[in-house]
Formats: structure tokens, sequence, C-alpha cells
């Protein structure tokens, strides 16, 4: 069964290989027991969702329509000075 640190790889290569039979089953037995792994693999679909998500521009796009929504500062935002 992998380490951590080789089932981590194993499933950020997963996104770019298909992985062996051996590398699928030994990632399989250890996510059974590894929360922090299976943790690993949900931020690693996230961030992949982002990425595919993202449009370059698109928020300098939304800016220039709507300039005043970024830049005015509500009373109910501005700092106290606590």
């Amino acid at each position: 069964m992998p380490s951590c640190r080789e089932s981590t790889r194993l499933m950020s290569e997963a996104r770019e290989r298909a992985l062996t039979r051996g590398e699928r089953v030994g990632l399989r037995l250890h996510l059974l027991m590894c929360a922090g792994c299976r943790n690993f693999g949900k931020h690693l679909d996230f961030l992949r969702g982002a990425a595919q998500a993202y449009v370059p521009g698109a928020a300098a796009d939304d800016e220039a329509a709507n300039p005043d929504s970024t830049s005015v500062m509500h009373e109910s935002d501005a700092p106290t000075g606590r």
C-alpha cells in the first residue's frame, strides 16, 4: 500500500495519465483508511474545476462594465479604528 506522499502523487498523476491496475488498487486501499488523503483528493478536484471554469479577462470585463461595484466603499464597510 502506498504512503501518503505516494498516494497524493498518484492522485495528481491520475489527472494526466491512466494509472496501472496496481496503482489504482493501492490508492483505493490507502484512501479507505486515510482521511487526509481523501481530503487532498477533494481539494484537487475543486482546484481542477476552478481552473477549468476560469476564463482569462472575465474579471476585468466585469469591472469595466460596472466600475462602481468594486470601488465604492459603504460607510458600514469603513474601518472602525478599533
